[in-house]
């Protein structure tokens, strides 16, 4: 997830910091933006009547693509306001022949914009997330960006009220300064801390590690 974490929320204000755009998409990936996008946008009925996992800020989609495979029975929404992770994430999952989605993507919405967006729409009201994760954000590692990470306890908050009493909000981050903040963020919010032990697979953004740690750190968070 790059450049795109959220300001503190507010009802206010609604600010996503970093970018929207990148390089010039290919056609093929232009035309997936304006026919595929808009009939996989997710459907408040079906987030009513299914399990549904959220991934916050999904990259390229690597591992919202894995979500998918193992978890054939529930949706799994991923939000993404950087349109190239999403031109990605579209071009992955379809056949590049005809442009059709693969029979293990079909589970996948994608909402390509400010989660916050998604969780204050009125439609979608009530839902539940049995898991949600955010892997990889940007940590902001400058004191006076310090305001602009995601995983503050007013974020961590409103997640929580869309979190099953079973359910799970997964953290994971290579930047070890910011895995401590967000432990401390975590003692104004009512979420325990399940675990931080964790198997996944391997995303391009873990991959760059550019915070040169061993290994990523990760949070099991539950109610």
């Amino acid at each position: 997830m790059e450049k795109q974490e959220l300001k503190h929320f507010s009802d206010m204000e609604l600010r996503t910091f970093g970018r929207r755009h990148g390089k010039k998409l290919s056609n093929r990936k232009t035309y997936l933006i304006e026919n595929l996008l808009p009939n996989i946008a997710p459907k408040p009925d079906e987030c009513h009547e299914k399990p549904i996992i959220l991934e916050i800020g999904f990259g390229n989609g690597e591992h919202l693509c894995d979500l998918s495979k193992n978890n054939p029975e529930s949706i799994i929404i991923g939000a993404e306001p950087f349109m190239n992770g999403v031109a990605a994430l579209l071009s992955a999952i379809t056949n590049e022949s005809d442009n059709v989605l693969f029979d293990e993507y079909k589970n996948i919405r994608v909402f390509a914009d400010d989660v916050r967006l998604l969780l204050k729409n009125q439609d979608f009201k009530g839902i539940k997330f049995t898991q949600i994760w955010i892997l990889h954000p940007d940590p902001w590692p400058k004191a006076k960006h310090e305001k602009r990470r995601l995983l503050n306890h007013e974020f961590l908050n409103l997640l929580s009220q869309f979190l099953p009493d079973d359910g799970k909000i997964i953290i994971g981050t290579d930047h070890w300064e910011y895995y401590d903040w967000i432990i401390d963020q975590l003692k104004q919010t009512k979420l325990k801390i399940k675990s931080t032990s964790l198997d996944i697979i391997k995303t391009r953004y873990q991959l760059k590690n550019k915070a040169g740690t061993s290994e990523p750190k990760y949070l099991i968070l539950s109610k």
